[in-house]
């Protein structure tokens, strides 16, 4: 028996340390793994004393996630005597309703539990009387303490509440995940079920692994935390002051441990391919198809692996891109397998030149995709493996100079949201924010912020990251070795692949090459946005609250980054602070007059509404500024406000320049951060210029205008491109040696005109690119049915909304939910769903709708978790929205998606070129329906039917361009009374 227990524990043993590897993050230096490797061992002998005893663990099961609308079924808590829980407080509680069925799957709780048992109030009054007062660890604390004191009485339960999911955050920052479940598992703390008693057990074995973890952090860390803002009721502030005062007062330099971390990797740069003295060599063709083969290098990814005809015409066309130097438009349909028709041929081509390729992707998910199972599965199946970075926009990494400053400058409150919860609140997340970062970056050499977990909602990116202009460069301490941003870069420089988005290597183009490494070849995947982006990130924009949140950071001589530059030099007694001084009051005063001049301009830019087509939304509407515009008394008056703007930016701009230059005389860092703080004013000054004289004609120009005086901060000037491809064409393409655009769907039938213009390959000769079209490897004809409605009333028909309703209801009734509509406008998709909700409701069928405010990413979630739900949505569910099987079967386009005509870029169009709605509008519209049919298919066993509720694809010519670029060429045109049965029908030879 002895020593089948001893078995047992080494068996457990080694289930939590494969646990802890899978949830450590991938380069986790060898030290930092060996702590978290040992933390469950020490775990068993190291106590903390005051911090383990008397110590409440508490947790809640209630019937669903919404404070207003649900209620506890149960609490349970336990109090701590080191790691022992010494005493027990369980209870059911009667919810005063029935409790949902997926709730009683999921905790095993049914009606019958809780039938009797104590009401809210009762139970939660028996627990105050249990806590008695003592602090309470909950994870994920304001879920529990939210409900707690939602009841009459929960107040009273206790005044400390730490929540341990934020804590183990800086506790355990190499983690990917901090939830219970995993920790626990990792940990071989108890395991996790949903039932409140079971997590009780969990985190009261964790709570001991997380002060270690803690412990574990630098000791001048510690103190550094502890410390910070005293203003602030942090929760945690006891917690870490208590283990810092164990270890005493340490120094702490972040730059020093950063150096320690970053010299231990070597980064070898790869050759800039235009520089190389050798001809670049490709991989044959014949090596290219033997690695599609099962005994091949993707028949090493994959079990069961069966080449492509399709996925190995992509590789070799890739293939022949690298070799002659050109560039490649390949549509190639849902089922190619197209990330590894192009990986494949790009790695190998890298590694036989020594030279970096790029990817870079539109979507996070195609992202994540790449770098967590495509390249990795390659890397695996390669002989000589592959090395591979991802690189995000700056807004994506922490800047350790602004974390720096956040911990001992005033906190942005101004800039957080407010929705009701105190400042003191508030300031708390900023708090934990700094706290995470600071931790992550003392065990981290590289990697970014998006996994640690940060409540953004009430954490200014800007109080943590920089941006491209923003950046001190050589003026910051960290720079280049020891900084996140610029220490991935050189990293990824020295790498097979690098994988990015969109937008950053466009702001990379926008930039001469200053952010990425000198990549030469590129595959731009899901390139039928790319066109867009690239008129994101080349705009030029000024808003009213963009403004103001700078101004504010930036301040002057009571507040802001010139109060903190001002408070130093006085006190720290400089030679020529007098002078300094001097100067910088009166940068602030001209500061000062320049926002006041900034704020009068969008008063009179919000007097603008009234020349906009009153087409917009219910409350914002797009100005188109043309010549006709800027003759109206109206911009008369902007141009007025304007030129007093820009007088007094001008003024400000070079007061900060003079005051800039003495101080970084006699105090370069102070310099430093009033230059990062002040920079925004030169960038809008030339933004108001570019806009105001309006005469670069390569830019559209218009504003976003809001009816209401509220909301005049959120209006914005525009300058955006007109013809993208022409700058591509001209600062980009010239320069890449091949470059690969991809995607499902680019081409108009066979036509890749739009797309060729639109990202200007139509500019280069036409022997330097080539336009490649392959079909998908999944069956649309017998899997997808297309049906066309041919006598529904146009869309500005006054019987139209009433006839898509009906319709509408058809289709969701016989289809039996399982339906996504797809619509141009929130006011139709409104009345739509406020007349057939309750009518499906009656029907037994469940309908949501992407209401104002509403978060698509918990939409998405709601959709997939419940089979028969069906979803009316907006523009952001138009692609990348991936719903397999049955949770998807059925999606509706009420109207076709042609750009409105008040557009500022469709009317820019239309008075420079003749035929210009053929040439843009339409082939943009064909585009987007070709992206909404492929959310139904996406492998090859999914089935489904594609409504188009818009007779113009009968009635008019240019309708054949929609159906004619469909994948699936079972088209059938019914009267709308026709199309329930007739998708009945479908449904019952098609479904099993």
């Amino acid at each position: 028996m002895a020593l089948a227990n001893v078995g047992g524990r080494e068996e457990n043993t080694q289930r939590a340390a494969a646990a802890l590897e899978r949830l450590l993050l991938p380069g986790t230096p060898e030290d930092i793994r060996a702590n978290y490797q040992s933390l469950a061992e020490r775990a068993q002998t190291h106590g903390f004393d005051l911090l383990e005893e008397d110590i409440v663990v508490l947790d809640t099961e209630t019937t669903g996630l919404s404070f207003k609308d649900c209620e506890l079924i149960e609490i349970s808590a336990a109090r701590l005597s080191g790691r022992e829980a010494v005493e027990r407080f369980e209870t059911f509680v009667d919810p005063g309703r029935p409790i949902p069925t997926e709730i009683q799957r999921l905790t095993g709780i049914r009606d019958v539990d809780v039938a009797g048992a104590p009401s809210p109030e009762e139970a939660v009054r028996d627990l105050a009387n249990f806590v008695g007062g003592s602090p309470v660890l909950a994870h994920n604390a304001t879920f529990d303490r939210t409900f707690i004191e939602g009841v009459r009485g929960g107040a009273e339960v206790s005044d400390t509440w730490i929540d341990t999911l934020a804590l183990s955050r800086i506790a355990l920052p190499r983690l990917s995940s901090h939830r219970l479940s995993d920790m626990a598992e990792a940990f071989g703390c108890d395991s996790v079920t949903h039932r409140a008693g079971d997590d009780v057990d969990a985190l009261c074995g964790m709570w001991r692994i997380i002060l270690l973890g803690l412990s574990d952090l630098p000791a001048g860390l510690l103190g550094k935390l502890s410390d910070m803002h005293p203003e602030v009721e942090w929760p945690f502030r006891p917690v870490i002051a208590h283990l810092a005062a164990e270890s005493g007062p340490e120094p702490f330099s972040l730059k020093a441990l950063r150096h320690g971390l970053v010299s231990r990797e070597e980064a070898h740069p790869r050759a800039d391919a235009a520089e190389s003295d050798e001809a670049l060599v490709a991989p044959a063709p014949e090596v290219i198809r033997d690695e599609f083969t099962a005994d091949g290098v993707v028949g090493r990814m994959y079990e069961n692996y069966e080449t492509r005809p399709e996925q190995v015409s992509m590789a070799l066309e890739v293939r022949d891109a690298l070799a002659t130097s050109t560039h490649r438009t390949i549509e190639a349909g849902t089922g190619v397998g197209k990330s590894i028709a192009y990986l494949l041929p790009e790695v190998l081509f890298a590694q036989r030149n020594n030279v970096t390729v790029g990817i870079a992707t539109k979507t996070n998910a195609l992202t994540d995709q790449l770098v967590s199972h495509e390249l990795p599965a390659l890397a695996r199946a390669l002989p000589k493996g592959l090395s591979f970075h991802s690189l995000k926009g700056y807004e994506h990494y922490p800047c350790l100079h602004r974390l720096d400053r956040a911990a001992v400058e005033d906190l942005p409150l101004e800039l957080a949201r407010n929705d009701g919860r105190s400042d003191n609140a508030i300031a708390g997340d900023m708090l934990t924010a700094i706290a995470v970062t600071y931790a992550y970056a003392c065990q981290s050499p590289d990697g970014d912020l998006d996994a640690l977990g940060i409540r953004w909602r009430y954490v200014p990116r800007q109080m943590l990251t920089t941006t491209p202009n923003e950046c001190l460069r050589t003026r910051c301490p960290y720079f280049p070795n020891e900084c996140l941003v610029h220490g991935a870069r050189r990293r990824a420089a020295s790498g097979d692949v690098v994988v990015t988005n969109h937008s950053l290597l466009l702001r990379n183009v926008a930039a001469e090459g200053k952010i990425l490494p000198p990549i030469r070849h590129w595959v731009i995947d899901e390139a039928h946005s790319f066109e867009g982006e690239a008129r994101r990130q080349w705009a030029h924009e000024v808003s009213g609250d963009a403004a103001r949140a700078a101004f504010e950071l930036l301040g002057g001589t009571k507040s802001g980054a010139l109060h903190t530059v001002m408070t130093s030099v006085s006190a720290s007694k400089l030679e020529g602070a007098t002078l300094v001084q001097g100067l910088l009051t009166k940068a602030a005063a001209s500061v000062s007059r320049a926002a006041v001049s900034t704020a009068d301009l969008f008063m009179a830019v919000h007097e603008l509404g009234p020349l906009a087509r009153g087409d917009g939304g219910y409350d914002m509407v797009t100005l188109w500024i043309d010549e006709k515009v800027r003759e109206t008394s109206q911009w008369g008056a902007v141009a007025e406000a304007g030129s007093a703007a820009v007088a007094h930016l001008d003024e400000a701009a070079k007061h900060l320049d003079e005051a800039e230059e003495k101080l970084a005389e006699v105090a370069p860092q102070l310099a430093a951060d009033l230059t990062e703080s002040g920079r925004f004013v030169t960038e809008l000054l030339e933004s108001l210029r570019l806009i105001l004289g309006g005469e670069d004609q390569t830019y559209v120009y218009s504003a976003e205008l809001y009816r209401s005086k509220r909301r005049i901060g959120a209006e914005k000037l525009l300058a955006e491109k007109l013809d993208v491809g022409a700058d591509l064409a001209q600062n980009w393409l010239p320069e890449m040696k091949s470059v690969v655009f991809t995607s499902a769907t680019m081409a108009v039938r066979d036509d890749f005109s739009h797309f060729d213009h639109a990202v200007g390959l139509d500019r280069l000769p036409a022997s330097m690119h080539k336009d490649v079209r392959l079909d998908s490897s999944f069956d649309y004809d017998s899997s997808m049915s297309v049906i066309v409605t041919k006598d529904m009333p146009v869309p500005n028909d006054s019987n139209y909304l009433d006839s898509l309703i009906e319709l509408l209801y058809n289709v969701h009734r016989a289809m039996d939910g399982s339906v996504l509509t797809l619509f141009t406008n929130r006011r139709d998709m409104e009345r739509v769903y406020a007349e057939l909700g309750p009518r499906l409701t009656k029907a037994g069928l469940a309908l949501v709708c992407q209401e104002r405010g509403s978060s698509p990413r918990r939409l998405r979630q709601q959709f997939l978790a419940e089979k028969r739900t069906s979803l009316l949505a907006l523009r952001s569910f138009w692609e990348g929205f991936d719903a397999t099987g049955d949770t998807l079967r059925c999606v509706v386009i009420p109207k076709l998606p042609f750009a409105s005509p008040n557009d500022p870029i469709v009317r820019e169009r239309d008075l420079r070129e003749d035929r210009a709605w053929w040439r843009y509008s339409l082939p943009e519209a064909v585009i987007s329906v070709k992206q909404a049919a492929g959310r139904l298919i996406r492998t090859s066993s999914d089935c489904g039917v594609l409504v188009l509720a818009d007779s113009r694809v009968v009635q008019k010519r240019y309708g054949r361009a929609f159906t004619g670029s469909l994948p699936s060429k079972s088209v059938t045109t019914l009267e709308t009374a026709n199309v329930g049965r007739y998708i009945e029908m479908w449904r019952s030879s098609h479904e099993r």
